[in-house]
């Protein structure tokens, strides 16, 4: 396998997500907004959320654990593993010296990769580097392990609904039925201040959200003009939205994917104005590049058009999102898992555009070509019956949780008290902090039980709770 750029791609997947979640119909009334605010809107349904009993370490730790023994791999085979990452608890450790308590127990320390960081956009950099290795002289015959995750909260307000939790582990070698296209990625990277976070005790981001909307699209219309170029130039191969297979993005919103879809249909009537199949688009024919990013005309009239694309080829990969909600590195790679799950039969002898974006900013356009049968990949997901049994939690301890989160959040000299009922067998979980900093986890031994934690149905009375001034803004 060493150098080898046989079908190199992805081999396995694995995804964990918390077992609670809140509804977001249910979080509408707690909140006082209008109705449709966040279903419709936003275009979500449930948001999954952490407790103080798990972090990222903890999560990254239990999707990397269940690829293992889901897949049946012995842990002398893995030879890289690299985590993406935004969600940091500590400002040296990498989140990847932690799963390798997992490898070290098996006598494997020769394993490359650290943390790839940057917004949403690290695990995408963590494929694109183990894909690298893979293909290396380095490589030594072992496979490769990306693990991508965040647990993704906002202070109270309106950004609050966009949080989710989540994590995924992918599994990459050769001879794979989801093959990564090789030569014809196309990025885009720029500098600006859209969503950061310069607080580093506090886990919540300072959001630009107008700005972050703009930068998105613009770097979806850098992206995919070179992605279109260079499959030209090196496949001989004309892309657009007609011969497009699948089309996946990251997701922080269903409403934005909707508008993305638009976005690039508008990029080609931009490239072929003079069809008659644009003939009732001609008025926006001219528009100036930057004034086209807010155009409400111009997208809701494109949005509109694009609703067969999206229902056809994006729609399905939107499943873990919207019931997850945006889990940010990992965003794209679960809408991987919604597509192998919703259209098992279906993909082999497909092509699928995948677009990564995290602000700051990064985004690159890249495909994947699926070369073989995905449904062993679609019955160790379990995806649809694992969506199905988590428990719905009442907003009001939904937002105590996150409370409690606040108040233990980069405290050192802590023993966990809060109770471990809402994890399943098997899943990692943070145990203590010691006075120095160091972090140790735990692994539940007994199925969960929701009995305990079930809420009560929803009212229109809100639970007063401590909530510290917003630093976030424009969302």
């Amino acid at each position: 396998m060493s150098g080898s750029r046989t079908k190199t791609g992805i081999l396995g997947l694995e995804v964990y997500f918390p077992n609670t979640y809140v509804d977001q119909r249910d979080l509408e009334i707690y909140d006082g907004v209008r109705k449709g605010k966040y279903t419709i809107g936003l275009g979500q349904k449930k948001m999954a959320f952490c407790g103080d009993r798990e972090d990222i370490n903890s999560i990254c730790l239990t999707a990397c654990n269940n690829l293992m023994e889901k897949y049946n791999i012995p842990f002398s085979k893995i030879g890289r593993l690299e985590v993406g990452t935004e969600t940091i608890i500590d400002k040296s450790k990498s989140v990847k010296s932690t799963l390798m308590s997992l490898f070290e127990a098996h006598g494997n320390y020769d394993i490359e990769g650290v943390d790839s960081t940057n917004a949403c956009y690290g695990g995408t950099a963590a494929v694109f580097n183990s894909v690298a290795w893979l293909n290396s002289p380095e490589c030594d015959g072992r496979y490769a392990i990306v693990v991508t995750g965040d647990i993704a909260v906002y202070e109270a307000g309106p950004a609050r609904p966009t949080g989710g939790a989540g994590a995924v582990a992918i599994l990459l070698g050769p001879n794979a039925p989801i093959v990564m296209e090789q030569g014809t990625r196309s990025s885009f990277f720029s500098n600006c201040y859209d969503f950061f976070k310069p607080n580093l005790e506090s886990e919540y981001p300072v959001v630009d959200g107008h700005l972050s909307n703009r930068i998105y699209l613009k770097a979806l219309d850098h992206c995919y003009a070179g992605y279109r170029r260079k499959c030209l130039m090196k496949l001989g191969k004309q892309v657009n939205t007609d011969n497009m297979d699948y089309i996946l993005f990251h997701a922080p919103y269903t409403k934005l994917v909707q508008k993305s879809v638009g976005r690039l249909l508008y990029n080609d009537f931009k490239t072929s104005q003079s069809s008659s199949r644009w003939a009732k688009f001609q008025e926006f024919k001219g528009v100036d590049e930057v004034e086209s990013l807010t155009d409400r005309k111009l997208g809701k009239a494109f949005t509109k058009a694009s609703k067969p694309i999206f229902k056809k080829k994006t729609e399905l990969a939107l499943e873990g999102s919207q019931n997850i909600g945006n889990s940010y590195t990992a965003s794209l790679w679960f809408g991987l898992a919604s597509t192998i799950a919703n259209a098992t039969k279906e993909l082999p002898g497909k092509h699928l555009t995948m677009f990564s974006f995290g602000s700051g900013c990064t985004a690159t356009m890249f495909g994947f070509n699926v070369v073989g049968s995905v449904e062993h990949i679609a019955e160790k997901l379990n995806f649809h019956e694992r969506l199905n049994n988590r428990v719905a939690v009442h907003p009001s301890q939904f937002t105590q949780t996150l409370l409690e989160r606040e108040q233990t959040y980069g405290k050192c000299g802590i023993d966990m008290k809060s109770g471990l009922q809402t994890l399943s067998k098997g899943t990692f979980h943070l145990s203590k902090v010691d006075r120095l900093g160091r972090r140790f986890y735990g692994v539940t031994s007994t199925e969960v039980d929701f009995s305990e934690i079930l809420s009560p149905s929803v009212s229109t009375t809100r639970i007063p709770v401590p909530i510290r001034p917003p630093i976030s803004s424009k969302l």
